[in-house]
């Protein structure tokens, strides 16, 4: 699939996570867990894409986040979504990408993007709460949601981003 087609796939996750998903969701959940659909399609193109798509990607979907659902502060969002996707890319360079090391990073990735919008939103004094308390209230769950969503879309979105290289001629290859 080429990349225009993965960009309008993310924006239908990226319309979907802050419409369709709150209905699906109970109510005692509604406060607790935040979708990052599209920061996972930011990661799967930091593993397999390389680290300037990512980098990319995750400046201009974190540019809509912040436009679109959290207005307080322009550009909290894109500059975590694209710092994550381009560190996850440049880890990730050279080395191939199985089912568990995709699942981990994007874990772990979405630990470290919601603890750097944390640490910023605590320095401009948005968040009054602990640490301990936002990790157990909103980022874990919030972990749980993108992991099952990351292993739901692996296998499309490896084939999707796969596809979308453009194969190299004989003189790029020498």
């Amino acid at each position: 699939m080429r990349l225009q087609r993965i960009i309008g796939v993310m924006l239908l996750f990226f319309l979907s996570e802050g419409t369709i998903f709150y209905w699906l969701l109970p109510d005692s959940l509604v406060g607790r867990i935040v979708p990052h659909f599209t920061l996972a399609f930011v990661l799967f193109a930091a593993l397999y894409r390389g680290r300037h798509a990512a980098l990319l990607l995750g400046l201009s979907f974190g540019l809509l986040q912040d436009l679109a659902f959290y207005g307080r502060i322009i550009g909290v969002h894109s500059f975590s979504m694209g710092l994550v996707g381009y560190m996850t890319g440049l880890m990730l360079e050279r080395k191939r990408s199985t089912l568990m090391m995709a699942l981990s990073m994007i874990g772990l990735s979405t630990l470290v993007y919601d603890t750097v919008v944390y640490f910023i939103y605590r320095v401009f004094r948005l968040t009054g709460q602990p640490y301990e308390w936002a990790l157990s209230h909103h980022i874990i769950p919030s972990l749980i949601l993108q992991l099952l969503f990351a292993l739901a879309m692996y296998v499309p979105a490896r084939r999707w981003f796969e596809g979308s290289k453009t194969p190299k001629t004989e003189d790029e290859e020498d």
